[in-house]
């Protein structure tokens, strides 16, 4: 290429450049003088220059979506956050990715550790890593729970500001609208929501919609009370307001409710993590033993070892799941499982499946579907029951397949530690010597020479050992026929009888069978434990019926269908019952409630019916009832008394259970076998000294 041409070649470049440079003046001008000018300085300032965490945590949030595990958590996060973040998406991703990534943060180093701890025992780092993934459902529920625990703090505070605004407007919608106004409080958006109902041309509808979805049963006694006195008026009881009576009838509440949350949380704060620890233990413990007592290493590592290993792992699981559903404080629950389709609503659709469960379920009518129906609901399950026995029969199954699947490991281990466990005639205590270590290798690696030659031949014998012995490379002429009959004896006797015998047996197979059914019961008996774990909880709702009532017996035209439908939108324990009264009231109010009365057999419930009674055909509600204003302190300070026994006995239980996975690593796999073996070692020990020496 000549100079010519690269003369022209930079002249066009640099004609371009200019052409464009003028291009930019003109454009420019024209857009700082046009719209474009406006919505860019309008944009300025609202741009975030620096890092960000709300950004982050959003972008956080669009990735869990999208990864297959972690969208199942960040869905379940989101139905409960969207109920406390009412109509506000931005928040409530916002901390539902918070609440996720500090689960996440925990749990991935914990992850690593197991990982690393129990590289050379997969069997137990599967299940470590199982039992990590209920971790992440424990620290998502507690966060959710702090997030309801906090707007219930925040609750008191509403309502004390309701009192003075109400005061200076004397209108509950007022009054509300007023105090919802501080946008950085969450009960904000819900003192929002129930303005908005208040206002709406069908308050009764948008206020039952409300109830369903409301994040505690106090704020729903906030709404029906101001429902009621908006439409029926405030009147004055003995020179004060009802209306500010009833307001701070459920501040006490709250107040008592607090205190027990609080407490409760003390008691289970670390025995969530005690009855999970001991399975991150087990290693280290098991090393420790080996080597500081290599005589223990037979037992560890043989099927004994597992076999206990596998047991104290089972006791975590129950325990973890029992403290769990124990440590329940009473906060308001919203299930977030999809019970609309869940995968057992799938499996049950197809019919093949469909068909061979039902072979399983009671028939309708029957005493046994009568008695599981009425376990679901006392239970207070999600679960139907073909959706129940779903579970059961899955768990059957997966239990003796993995059942058969761990006897055979089992079997595999102790010949796997036949092959490698270092062959020597004495016992010591602390590790062996490197040297002899060696020595004793070089022997294990003989033994099973002769082992992979006889292995699976049952009938063989000493004899047939010595005579491939001789035959083989590992004969020296300097052995004796007594060296080589001890040889061959401890190959058959020690070595050869174990791999020969390590097989599935008939036995195992029937103890599959037995685990199995002990599956098929556990959830049965999972619910049963929910029951009686809601029994202690009886007088607390029973009490909660006494503040309901005192609040709506002197609202003016409330009655008894009232009050019970009142008392079934905030039951738990009892809901079935007074759900049935109320179905069937309209048909005979006295006779609905005598029906309630025999199918109840708690007490103060048979006397607050028995009341409600007097009510439908004698006197008045408010004199019905009127002993619970008279008695209001004793009730208050019973219902103290009450909540003081309730944390006891579950603290009492929850220990006891929380415990007993440490309790059993120690005793079980520790003291016990340090205590037999080495007993065990120091009798042959004796007797082999005392044989020497004859």
């Amino acid at each position: 290429m000549d100079n010519q041409v690269i003369f022209y070649i930079m002249g066009g470049a640099g004609a371009a450049f200019i052409i464009i440079l003028i291009l930019y003046v003109i454009i420019s001008k024209k857009m700082q003088s046009s719209e474009y000018a406006r919505i860019q300085k309008l944009q300025k300032g609202t741009k975030e220059q620096t890092f960000s965490t709300e950004i982050l945590l959003q972008k956080l949030y669009l990735t869990y979506v999208k990864v297959p595990f972690l969208k199942r958590y960040i869905l379940k996060l989101r139905r409960r956050l969207e109920i406390i973040n009412i109509d506000d998406e931005y928040n409530t991703r916002k901390s539902a990715a918070k609440i996720l990534t500090k689960a996440l943060a925990i749990v991935l180093p914990l992850i690593i550790v197991t990982i690393l701890i129990t590289s050379s025992n997969y069997l137990l780092m599967f299940i470590l890593l199982i039992f990590e993934l209920f971790m992440i459902d424990t620290l998502i529920d507690g966060s959710v729970d702090k997030i309801d625990n906090n707007i219930l703090k925040e609750q008191l505070d509403f309502f004390s500001e309701i009192r003075h605004a109400y005061h200076e407007f004397n209108m509950v919608e007022e009054a509300i609208y007023q105090v919802s106004q501080d946008e950085e409080k969450s009960i904000s958006r819900q003192g929002e929501k129930i303005y908005e109902i208040l206002i709406s041309d069908d308050p009764e509808t948008e206020l039952e919609k409300y109830y369903d979805i409301a994040p505690n049963s106090f704020l729903k006694e906030f709404a029906g009370v101001s429902y009621l006195t908006k439409e029926y008026g405030d009147r004055k009881v003995d020179g004060a307001s009802l209306y500010l009576k009833n307001i701070n009838n459920i501040s006490q509440e709250m107040q008592l409710e607090i205190l027990k949350r609080d407490k409760l949380n003390y008691v289970f704060q670390s025995l969530s993590v005690i009855s999970i620890a001991p399975v991150l233990l087990l290693e280290p413990l098991k090393n420790w033993a080996i080597s500081n007592f290599s005589f223990t290493a037979s037992w560890y590592e043989g099927k004994p070892g597992m076999i206990v290993q596998i047991l104290i792992l089972l006791i975590t699981f129950l325990a973890y799941v029992l403290v769990r559903k124990l440590k329940d404080n009473g906060s308001t629950g919203i299930n977030t499982k999809n019970t609309e389709n869940p995968w057992q609503k799938k499996l049950y659709d197809k019919k093949i499946i469909k068909k061979f469960v039902d072979l399983f379920i009671p028939k309708d009518g029957t005493k046994e579907y009568r008695k599981i129906i009425q376990l679901l609901k006392d239970s207070a399950s999600h679960l139907k029951i073909e959706w129940l026995y779903i579970n059961r029969l899955c768990l059957c199954f997966a239990t003796f397949i993995v059942s058969l699947i761990l006897f055979m490991q089992l079997h595999a281990i102790a010949i796997n530690y036949v092959y490698t466990e270092p062959t020597t005639d004495y016992d010591i205590i602390g590790e062996l010597a490197e040297k002899d270590k060696m020595k004793a290798m070089e022997v294990t690696e003989m033994d099973n020479f002769f082992l992979d030659m006889f292995k699976g031949k049952l009938d063989t014998t000493t004899n047939d050992v010595e005579r491939a012995f001789r035959k083989s490379k590992y004969y020296d002429e300097s052995m004796n026929d007594e060296e080589i009959t001890e040889i061959a004896r401890r190959i058959v006797e020690d070595k050869l009888v174990i791999v020969n015998s390590e097989y599935l047996q008939w036995f195992e197979v029937l103890l599959a069978l037995v685990f199995s059914v002990a599956a098929y019961m556990a959830p049965i008996g999972i619910l049963m434990f929910q029951v009686k774990i809601r029994q202690l909880e009886m007088e607390d709702e029973v009490m909660q019926f006494q503040t309901i009532i005192l609040m709506l017996m002197r609202i003016e035209r409330v009655n008894v269908e009232i009050i019970l439908e009142w008392l079934e939108r905030y039951s738990n324990i009892f809901k079935a019952p007074i759900t049935k009264c109320v179905n069937n009231y309209e048909a005979g109010a006295w006779e609905a409630l005598e029906q309630m009365k025999e199918e109840v057999s708690y007490m103060p419930l048979i006397r607050i019916i028995e009341s409600m009674q007097a009510a439908v055909e004698k006197i008045p509600i408010k004199d019905a009832f009127d002993e619970l204003d008279s008695e209001r302190d004793y009730y208050q300070e019973k219902r103290k008394e009450s909540n003081e026994r309730l944390i006891k006995r579950k603290g009492m239980i929850g220990k006891a259970i929380g415990f007993a996975p440490m309790v059993s690593m120690f005793c079980g796999y520790l003291i016990i076998p340090l205590v037999f073996i080495g007993l065990t070692s120091m009798a042959n020990s004796f007797s082999s000294m005392s044989s020497a020496t004859f």
